[in-house]
């Protein structure tokens, strides 16, 4: 008899026998490993990774309220920006992931709606309009094969988009509840969070505004600026109770924010950020606080509703204990 073949099933490895190696890391620890580096746990520290989803010709196809837009763009221009979004993060260092697999839908590109991150992994988000569903396969689809672990796909009733979720810090979320997110999506979320050892503080926004984001950006660990009289009041409470400066934009900023989309963008590192071009004001105002401002050109996609915040993915940024934080 082979010996080979000989040993008895209860002391085979593939039983617990002796041959047995139990996996003795914890998920956290096998990232940048068996997982690819990613995961966040502020909005301020250099950005290492991003997702962008390139548009395509759902762009110019029915009317722009239908498809969630304030404007029809022009499918090329817009092509030639995107391109220059992804060109401005690789010029500053920034690893950039595209999915070309995504349906073309009209809103396929902004990706920061189709997940967050977490310190150790993706929220798949459910996005809320009837026009945006399905969008989310094709982005879990594309996470996956850059080796992004997903933690949570929400279920149910639950609808979430992840612009309205940032991090205060290691242990402090907040979540906007609103037109985008509803109370389920913060149950499930939560949920998460506390297996994670961090706490969600969910926050109601003004009828009329569509994210978080919108209203509120984190640009250093001591700084954020928010929109007056838009920014829910438990949000500035928490910022100020955690060492942050919060810093209203003034009226003339305000008016570009309407316009020119210059509150949507992306911090790059400590108050660095990457912005709308054409947003004289406003990038006065920024440079007043101490902040490097980058520019790109988004006039044609703004006419959907949206700009560089909006479109970008946000899949690593230096981490608080690698930083020796």
């Amino acid at each position: 008899m082979d010996e080979r073949r000989a040993v008895q099933a209860h002391e085979a490895a593939a039983y617990g026998g002796p041959g047995w190696r139990p996996r003795m890391r914890a998920h956290a620890e096998e990232l940048g490993d068996l997982w690819a580096a990613c995961g966040l746990d502020s909005e301020w520290r250099p950005l290492r990774k991003v997702l962008l989803s390139p548009p395509g010709a759902a762009l110019a196809v029915g009317e722009p309220d239908a498809n969630l837009y304030l404007d029809r763009p022009d499918p090329a221009r817009a092509a030639e920006e995107h391109t220059a979004l992804a060109e401005a993060y690789r010029r500053a260092g920034v690893t950039v992931i595209e999915t070309r697999e995504a349906p073309d839908t009209p809103n396929r590109m902004f990706a920061a709606d189709l997940f967050a991150m977490t310190p150790q992994g993706a929220i798949l988000a459910r996005p809320a309009g009837a026009a945006r569903a399905g969008e989310e396969v094709a982005v879990a689809a594309a996470l996956a094969g850059a080796r992004v672990p997903i933690l949570r796909t929400l279920t149910g009733r639950a609808v979430f988009e992840g612009a309205d979720l940032m991090w205060l810090d290691r242990g402090t979320a907040l979540l906007g509840l609103g037109l985008r997110t509803n109370q389920e999506a913060a149950r499930q979320i939560g949920a998460l969070l506390a297996d994670l050892g961090a706490e969600l503080l969910a926050v109601d926004m003004p009828a009329g505004t569509m994210h978080l984001m919108g209203m509120l950006r984190i640009v250093d660990r001591d700084l954020a600026l928010a929109w007056p009289a838009r920014t829910p009041f438990r949000a500035v409470e928490a910022l100020r109770g955690r060492g942050f400066r919060v810093a209203f934009l003034p009226e003339e900023v305000v008016g570009e924010a309407e316009r020119g989309k210059a509150f949507n963008f992306v911090t790059l590192g400590p108050r660095r950020i990457l912005m709308p071009a054409g947003n004289v004001a406003a990038r006065r105002f920024y440079e007043g606080l101490g902040i490097d401002v980058v520019e790109t050109p988004m006039a044609e996609l703004a006419k959907a509703a949206g700009a560089v915040g909006c479109l970008t993915g946000i899949v690593a940024r230096e981490m608080a204990a690698e930083a020796g934080a």
